[in-house]
Parts: C-alpha cells; structure tokens; sequence
C-alpha cells in the first residue's frame, strides 16, 4: 500500500473526548483483527505492519468470503479487515452472514475497488467502514483504532461520493412531490377499488364481467404508473395520496 493517500475522515474525529488517538492508546484488551484478502502477500504484509501496533492483534486470516464466515465464528473478531471481490463469496456478501455469526465484529472493507455502487452495497451490508488500498500503511491502523471506538471511516474520495448520492436522493424526492398523482382510468380505480376489498383476479373479473386476463393487464398499468411492485403497495399508495377512499 502506497503512502500516496491523504488522512482517512470519520465521524467525530474531532472529539476530544473518545476519539481515537494514534499508536499508544491505553486498551485493557488488544483489538483483536481477521484479515480477509484472496491475494497471500497482501494478507502477510498486513500481518507484519499491524504487529508493530501493541493494542492490535491479528488473530486470523482468510482467502475469501466464505472462509472469512467460518474463521469469525470461530474467532469472534473485533474488525474484521476484508476486501470486495474475492472468489468463492465475495465481501461485501459475506457481511451479512458475519454479522450472523459474530454479531459484536466490526466490518472494515479495504479494497481497490472505488464503485460507488460497492460502497452502497457495503454499507448497507453492515461495513462499518470502506478504505481504498491506497491508504497508507500508518491509517490502517488509526482507522481500525477509530471503527473499535464506534466511529465510522469512509477514504474521502468515496464519503464525496457518498453526500452526493445523498443530495440526489433528497433532490428526486422533492421532485416527485412536485409531480401531481398519476391519473387512472374510472376502470382502473375500480380494479383497484376491488383489490382494496381483498379480491383475487378471478373474482374482480366475474364482477366486472371482464376476462381475468383483462384484470391482470389494469393491476399491471396500475402498478406501472404508480411506479410500485405489489397489490399492497398501490392500495396504501392510493388511500395516502386521496387516489382512491375506502369506506
């Protein structure tokens, strides 16, 4: 890992009281770390930088995801270190199933990849943090440090990205605030109306003395311009925006 990449941010990292501190932080216990990455000389170059700490102790490693999975139940971690994409099980599918089996582990995703898409993924995986190899070899342990006392680290290239995926979400939400209710057909509404009341297809079609097939094709242009995937979702849709009342 290069020395190229500036100091990794998290919140709180300000504090006074409860930061993390650099090398030297007084700890009863050491933080105890899994090093998870398919390449073997990566794994080995971290094993040799983390035992200068004296408050970090590497307790295992692991190829891959699913090995990783094995090793933290047996292990039980504080921080688990692993990468992205690996074969067999990659990281950030492995996350949940380590929050499974040892729920107190932390996640820390130290990768090359720089997809926000990964990012999103991890995150809402359980990765408490997601660092770009290119970190230096000091902020491996500063952020391994910081993620053991409840903060979060993201490299700041990737939180950039974060808060703007953030701002754009906000922006289509008010946007589609703006966008009047989709207008339905009077035989819409009263498919919907139907469907409201707990009816199946077979049932609305002999109501309406329409083809079943025929209902199935209004439940579909209804979802479709309400923009929602299930019966359930358009019903609730349709009572909160006044679409549609049931008494």
């Amino acid at each position: 890992m290069a020395d190229r990449f500036g100091p990794v941010t998290g919140p709180g990292e300000d504090d006074d009281e409860g930061a993390c501190t650099d090398r030297g932080t007084t700890r009863e216990e050491p933080i105890r770390v899994l090093v998870v990455d398919d390449h073997a000389l990566f794994r080995r170059g971290l094993e040799i930088v983390l035992k200068q700490e004296e408050d970090i102790q590497v307790v295992g490693e692991a190829g891959d995801g699913a090995e990783a999975v094995d090793k933290a139940a047996d292990l039980l971690p504080d921080i688990v270190l692993m990468d992205v994409r690996m074969p067999k099980r990659g990281g950030i599918e492995a996350c949940t199933s380590i929050k499974e089996v040892a729920p107190s582990a932390k996640i820390i995703m130290l990768t090359i990849s720089d997809e926000e898409a990964d990012l999103y993924d991890a995150i809402k995986a359980g990765a408490t943090g997601y660092l770009l190899k290119e970190i230096s070899t000091d902020e491996v342990a500063t952020a391994i440090r910081a993620v053991a006392d409840g903060q979060s680290q993201i490299s700041p290239s990737m939180a950039s990205k974060l808060l703007t995926e953030f701002k754009s979400m906000i922006q289509r939400t008010d946007e589609r605030r703006l966008v009047p209710a989709p207008r339905l057909t009077d035989r819409e509404l009263e498919v919907l109306k139907l469907v409201a009341t707990g009816m199946n297809n077979r049932d609305i079609a002999k109501e309406l003395f329409i083809s079943e097939n025929t209902v199935k094709n209004h439940v579909r242009n209804i979802l479709e311009k309400l923009q929602l995937h299930s019966r359930m979702e358009a019903v609730v849709y349709a009572m909160r925006e006044k679409i549609l009342e049931i008494r």
